[in-house]
Parts: C-alpha cells; sequence; structure tokens
C-alpha cells in the first residue's frame, strides 16, 4: 500500500466537466451533481483502508453539506481488474449499504481522476457556486482512527465557509490515502462519455 498526499489548493481552478455511470445505471454529469452553493467531488473507492476507515464520516458530511447547498458526488477510478473489490458491482453494494445521498460513478478510462489530478483515495476537491475549486483539504485529523466526538470537521467547517462566501480557507492540511491504481493500458469498453 502506497500512501499518497494532494498537492496543496490550486484556488480558483475550475472543475472539469465529466459524464460518468452511476452505481444507480444512470449517467451523471458536473452539473447534475453540483449544489446552489458549491460541489465536492470525492475520488474514493471500496478497497482502500484509508477509505475504510472514514467513509461513515463522509456519508454524514456531506449529508450535512446538502442543507447548505453543497452537491456531492464520488469516483472510483481504480483499475478493477487488479482491485475487483473495486468493480461497478462492489460499488453498488457500498452505496446501498451505507445509504450513499450522493452519486457514486465509475470512470472507467480514469481519463476523469487524470484530468482533476488526483492522486489518492480519498482525494478531495471543494467547488464554489461557479464551479472554482476552494478546498483541497482533509476529512478531519482523525485520519484512519476513530474521530473522538471534539475532532473537527475540517472538511464540513471549510465547505459551510464555501457556501457561504465563495471562498475556502487559506490554511489547508492535505488529505491522505491509497494511490490511485492506475492502469498501464486503455479498457477497449468505455463507460465515460465525455470528460474534457
Amino acid at each position: 500500500m502506497v500512501a499518497l498526499s494532494p498537492p496543496a489548493c490550486d484556488f480558483g481552478r475550475p472543475a472539469i466537466p465529466f459524464e460518468l455511470l452511476g452505481t444507480d445505471g444512470r449517467c451523471h454529469s458536473l452539473i447534475d451533481c453540483q449544489g446552489p452553493n458549491g460541489l465536492l467531488v470525492m475520488f474514493i473507492c471500496n478497497h482502500c483502508p484509508f477509505v475504510k476507515a472514514v467513509i461513515d464520516r463522509i456519508v454524514r458530511d456531506c449529508r450535512e453539506l446538502a442543507a447548505f447547498g453543497i452537491g456531492s458526488v464520488a469516483i472510483m477510478s481504480n483499475d478493477v481488474d487488479s482491485y475487483p473489490e473495486d468493480s461497478l458491482e462492489n460499488m453498488l453494494q457500498l452505496a446501498t449499504r451505507l445509504d450513499f445521498g450522493f452519486p457514486y460513478l465509475y470512470d472507467e478510462t480514469q481519463s476523469v481522476a487524470r484530468a482533476y489530478g488526483a492522486v489518492c483515495t480519498p482525494d478531495f476537491f471543494g467547488y464554489n457556486n461557479r464551479l472554482e475549486l476552494q478546498y483541497r483539504g482533509r476529512l478531519d485529523a482523525a485520519g484512519r482512527n476513530p474521530a473522538a466526538t471534539d475532532t473537527p470537521r475540517e472538511l464540513l467547517a471549510a465547505m459551510r465557509q464555501v457556501a457561504k462566501s465563495g471562498i475556502g480557507p487559506r490554511e489547508q492540511t492535505p488529505s491522505i490515502g491509497c494511490s490511485i491504481k492506475w492502469r498501464e493500458t486503455s479498457p477497449r469498453s468505455n463507460r465515460t462519455l465525455r470528460s474534457s
């Protein structure tokens, strides 16, 4: 397992359009996922121990962010041939079991992860209502450990600030997680309809 951290937030960088198949059998676009006050794009997967440790907190925080007009979407970009736990079928099982309140999308060609510059799972990209990047930090300080009740919820606080002001906090601590599992060759089929 290789643990990586994303680079610092590139404030103002525009979100990249996409259209990807979700576990609900529908295609979802960037605009479909956006809330009136912003959007949280998360690169996650099923097998990563970092994601497994925080997925309940991610689901909880995304539900709370919806009340502030922040939409959320999770994207899985790993090579499922090498990591079958991350297959679309298993994605559906995870999303159903945890009652995801957001779309869980399959980036089969990995082109969306590459376009965003995603490096690990989890990797969080928080955008304002103009789809300008304002947050590239971690979920919270607990990491893979259980979160104490007084653990600051950094992503939640940052995205609430973005919802209110359109601007994220200048001080951000990067997330940490397993590296994206890149394919050596491109798949023959392509469920990614568009990414540019």
